[in-house]
């Protein structure tokens, strides 16, 4: 019996909120090359993945900023049932702490998923995070592709093309890096909020 995309990955995260044995055999294999605590991106998941999710809570510190994005496949066509993993550092630049284990402390608590609807859309509710202090590592948010039945990895940070931070040799390796173009420029909304837009190229610079 052949399963779309969407009921393999109701059973995984069926698994995953069961046994932890389970759930270690069920999660999708990382592609892309050698990836720091990547396994990461399955601790805390949801059972029930939304399309917009929000990233810490209503009140958290900072100035509030919406990140919208399509994914697509490499034909163009809208990609359905993807989870996209985000992970940022709070108002201060730092990443709140929410563990001992290394991965926790790396990821910290203002960290989310996401499901592409029928469109292929995800959304995440947050905060714009801060550029680590003392560092000329400019504002960035990570991210990671979960396809249910292929596997998982990381694509190219967000960054911000109006944070002074940045650099020209990083605008031009995000523009054509992994998981399609990462630079955007934040817009603010009628209400004051940042808007920013992140389009996913599923696997570009990845490899099968």
């Amino acid at each position: 019996m052949h399963m779309t995309a969407p009921r393999i990955l109701t059973l995984t995260l069926a698994l995953l909120a069961a046994d932890p044995a389970l759930a270690r055999a069920a999660r999708e294999p990382v592609l892309g090359g050698p990836c720091e605590h990547c396994d990461w991106v399955f601790e805390g998941i949801p059972a029930r993945v939304p399309n917009v999710a929000r990233i810490g809570t209503s009140n958290e510190p900072g100035e509030p900023m919406r990140i919208d994005g399509v994914v697509r496949d490499a034909e163009g066509a809208p990609a359905i049932g993807v989870i996209v993993y985000a992970y940022h550092t709070d108002a201060s630049g730092h990443y709140p702490s929410r563990g001992a284990h290394p991965a926790a402390r790396r990821h910290g608590r203002l960290r989310g998923w996401a499901r592409t609807d029928a469109q292929g859309r995800y959304a995440f509710l947050t905060i714009r995070p801060a550029g680590y202090p003392g560092t000329d590592i400019p504002q960035h948010v990570h991210l990671h592709v979960i396809e249910p039945g292929h596997g998982t990895y990381w694509i190219d940070d967000l960054i911000f093309t109006d944070d002074p931070r940045l650099t020209e040799a990083q605008r031009r390796s995000h523009e054509q890096g992994r998981g399609g173009i990462g630079t955007a420029t934040p817009v603010r909304d009628a209400s004051g909020h940042w808007r920013v837009r992140r389009d996913i190229v599923l696997r570009a610079g990845i490899g099968s």
